[in-house]
């Protein structure tokens, strides 16, 4: 009885597995990814996600300014996000230095040295970047069904402050922007709107 205890725990173990790891379809990952894009900007972006083999790719090439991200499939919960194209090199050093083994702290001292040295380049003017996300009991990663997603808005000005911006550095209120890292490369301003409940959508 115990080893067939054992059975059913390790087999259902390596299937929760295996469920939170699976790649969904091309035209899963790029609809999905879109949630964190405007609605006027849909159309024409550039979607990136991952092969079977799970390898980052370009799934759908756009004709507009925005590239969005498709869900990590290694992660839990669903997670993409949207930017402007300028932002892309400062976003294609942070995937790298990630797959390096670089935690999230070193990866931001790194592009501090590099944007300061002139090696890796920041856009000249504010860039927006949007973030779409669901826990793991709201998204159905089988069908790519979403309930109660949240989306927030990040817009990028580097070496920004709150004396040269006026904003505060944490929200007055929910849902007022706020700065964060002022004085730095990801100088950035939060727009993290209060969080309300959503149908599904699929």
């Amino acid at each position: 009885m115990k080893i067939v205890f054992f059975l059913i725990i390790f087999y259902t173990a390596c299937s929760t597995t295996f469920s939170q790891s699976k790649v969904p379809a091309p035209e899963v990952q790029i609809r999905l990814a879109l949630l964190s894009a405007p609605e006027d900007k849909r159309d024409g972006a550039t979607v990136m996600g991952y092969s079977p083999t799970k390898d980052f790719t370009v799934l759908r090439k756009g004709t507009n300014e925005l590239i969005c991200l498709a869900d990590d499939p290694n992660q839990s919960g669903l997670s993409v996000s949207c930017y402007h194209k300028d932002l892309e090199p400062f976003m294609q050093r942070g995937r790298d230095l990630k797959k390096q083994g670089k935690n999230s702290d070193e990866v931001f001292k790194m592009r501090e040295e590099e944007v300061k040295s002139g090696k890796l380049l920041m856009p000249k003017q504010p860039s927006t970047l949007f973030v779409y996300s669901a826990s793991k009991e709201d998204y159905d990663e089988g069908g790519g069904g979403v309930k109660n997603g949240y989306i927030r808005s990040v817009i990028y000005i580097p070496y920004a402050t709150a004396e040269t911006t006026g904003l505060p550095l944490k929200p007055a209120a929910p849902g007022l922007p706020w700065i964060m890292h002022p004085g730095t490369h990801g100088a950035h301003i939060m727009i993290n709107p209060p969080v309300q409940k959503e149908a599904v959508k699929k």
